[in-house]
């Protein structure tokens, strides 16, 4: 997958170095062709041209196909071809399937792989009759249909490239669309369903009862549910007066934007309110989400939402004088837990170190630096309009942050620190530290 990805990542942007890629017929520098497959392919949505206005059609269908590979895994890709000639899926190729969709295990994984690509083609499809159907009044049949399209993949796999593009503004998103219930809410539809996670779709579909079903689902469903609603309550407290976010919308454009902007910061990357005028307390809220992110297993990036859960849950447990951390009558096993906590760790640290290079670098604002290196990390995508002005290093930077936060940083330590993992040989006695 580590490879598999840098692979993917590599042979899209020297397709866009191309000048079929670009709208003017000009070469593009590798280094932004690079910035962009990146971007696309780690679903991130942070660009350093325009997505609308720079990019050719072929570009535009090289961005997407990125997006699509990256959000669904190359693996998962790449089966298709395995069902399409009905032929037999090999244990390897099911175990590197597994992995694509962080699965530990390789039972019903084929079955899974079919309803993940089913359910895609399915949500994306709807997606994009309903956005298309909205846009063609507005821009005509032809870039109506592709809008629609490429907006609905872009949604579902949490990407946030967009195609609305503005003269001189480089990330208008669909900030047009702020008051629009159909492009608002059915870009939130897309970009929930893809956050949940492929095992939780497998799961609901299998067992419709919450009692029955797996305490991943269990947990997945309910942090979503908090996350969301908190994110939706907070931004409404925080930017209600604000008059360049939600103060100048009426009471139905508040409550439209504010829970437009909490499912966004799940990874989504769209945005309906300019990212740069939320005050400090919301921008602070936007990274603490979008750290968090998605769930195991989907289109989105982030430490995600078990994460959360377990390590609130073991705070709890920590409190409560007790060893063991349960979760609707089940306990989560010590292993779960400390990934987690390494999850939380590595994540936060990644994204300060980042944030901190970047601010010394360019001497920029350190809270807009934060703010990128978190949305980067994250593979989120939402930016103060930092990005673009970066140099060449900073650009790395958040690089390298896109494809650690699409990757895993658990993947990438088990591919290159655990390739041959062998059980102890010793065991130490256990001693006792004060913590606290």
């Amino acid at each position: 997958m580590a490879l598999g990805f840098i692979g993917i990542i590599l042979l899209g942007a020297v397709l866009l170095t191309l000048p079929v890629s670009s709208r003017n017929g000009d070469f593009t520098s590798f280094q932004d062709a690079l910035f962009t497959a990146t971007s696309a392919t780690c679903v991130t949505g942070l660009v350093v041209h325009d997505t609308a206005t720079y990019w050719s059609n072929f570009g535009h269908l090289v961005i997407l196909l990125l997006i699509q590979i990256g959000g669904l895994g190359f693996m998962t890709m790449a089966s298709l071809a395995s069902f399409l000639l009905r032929r037999t899926i090999a244990l390897r190729e099911r175990m590197v399937m597994g992995a694509g969709l962080n699965m530990t295990e390789n039972a019903g994984i084929v079955r899974l792989t079919r309803r993940v690509l089913f359910g895609t083609l399915a949500f994306e499809g709807a997606g994009a009759v309903v956005l298309a159907l909205r846009f063609i009044p507005l821009v005509g049949p032809a870039r109506g249909v592709k809008m629609g399209v490429f907006h609905a993949v872009s949604a579902f796999c949490n990407a946030g490239f967009d195609l609305m593009g503005e003269p001189g503004r480089l990330y208008p998103s669909v900030t047009a669309y702020v008051s629009d219930p159909i492009v608002s809410l059915t870009l939130m539809v897309l970009v929930v369903v893809g956050g949940l996670g492929f095992f939780v779709w497998s799961d609901v579909w299998d067992k419709r009862n919450f009692k029955r079903l797996h305490l991943h689902t269990k947990l997945v469903l309910v942090t979503t549910g908090i996350l969301l609603l908190a994110g939706f309550g907070l931004t409404l407290l925080f930017e209600w007066g604000n008059p360049s976010t939600l103060g100048q919308l009426n009471t139905g454009g508040k409550l439209l934007a504010a829970g437009f902007q909490s499912v966004t910061l799940r990874t989504a990357g769209f945005n309906t309110i300019d990212q740069a005028a939320l005050t400090g307390p919301s921008q602070a809220l936007g990274c603490f989400l979008m750290l968090i992110g998605g769930s195991p297993g989907s289109t989105a990036g982030g430490v995600k939402t078990v994460t959360a859960a377990i390590l609130l849950l073991s705070t709890l447990s920590a409190l409560r004088g007790r060893t063991t951390v349960f979760a609707f009558g089940r306990a989560i096993a010590p292993r779960s837990v400390m990934n987690a906590v390494t999850m939380l760790i590595v994540g936060f640290m990644l994204s300060l170190t980042g944030a901190c290079a970047i601010s010394f670098l360019e001497a920029a604002p350190f809270h807009q630096c934060l703010f990128e290196a978190v949305s980067a990390f994250a593979t989120v995508g939402l930016s103060m309009g930092l990005t673009p002005a970066l140099g060449t290093v900073s650009h790395f930077i958040l690089i390298a942050l896109m494809y650690l936060g699409r990757v895993g940083v658990l993947t990438l330590g088990v591919a290159v620190l655990m390739r041959r993992r062998e059980p102890p040989k010793m065991h130490y006695p256990e001693g006792f530290v004060m913590v606290g």
